[in-house]
């Protein structure tokens, strides 16, 4: 192992890590505009809306948003008290939840899409060629 990095690899991590942040605080600021709730919402209501049925197990949701057990936890618990989700015991193990997607929180993914693809639009596809769109899912693919 390298006792020490090259300086180019340090500052390529560093822009990386800005670029992100950056990207996904303008989406926060369009959707707070917007008078729509956080990013964490939708990610949450997007992974339940594309699992079969529309549900998942509440550490499934976790492990798909890298949210913290804890912070899912509160934010499932925000998320039925909107009626955006319904969480019942999972019938194979009764420690374990599953959680629902509504039919509300289908509606809200619909109303935040628009702004969410604005800022996707604006900040990332129209700023990039389709060729280095590729080039970069490739890098990332690498990472992943």
């Amino acid at each position: 192992m390298k006792p020490r990095l090259n300086e180019q690899t340090i500052r390529t991590w560093a822009r990386l890590v800005r670029t992100e942040t950056a990207l996904v605080d303008q989406v926060q600021t369009a959707l707070k505009a917007a008078g729509l709730p956080p990013l964490g919402w939708y990610d949450v209501l997007l992974e339940l809306q594309r699992a079969p049925g529309g549900e998942l197990r509440q550490y499934e949701i976790g492990a798909q948003t890298l949210l913290t057990k804890y912070n899912l936890s509160r934010l499932v618990d925000r998320l039925q008290r909107e009626a955006l989700v319904e969480r019942h015991a999972c019938a194979e193990d009764g420690r374990g939840n599953l959680v629902r997607i509504t039919q509300a929180g289908h509606e809200l993914l619909q109303r935040i899409w628009p702004v969410y693809a604005a800022v996707l639009e604006t900040q990332f596809e129209n700023r990039l060629t389709t060729d280095e769109i590729l080039s970069l899912e490739r890098i990332l693919n690498k990472l992943a």
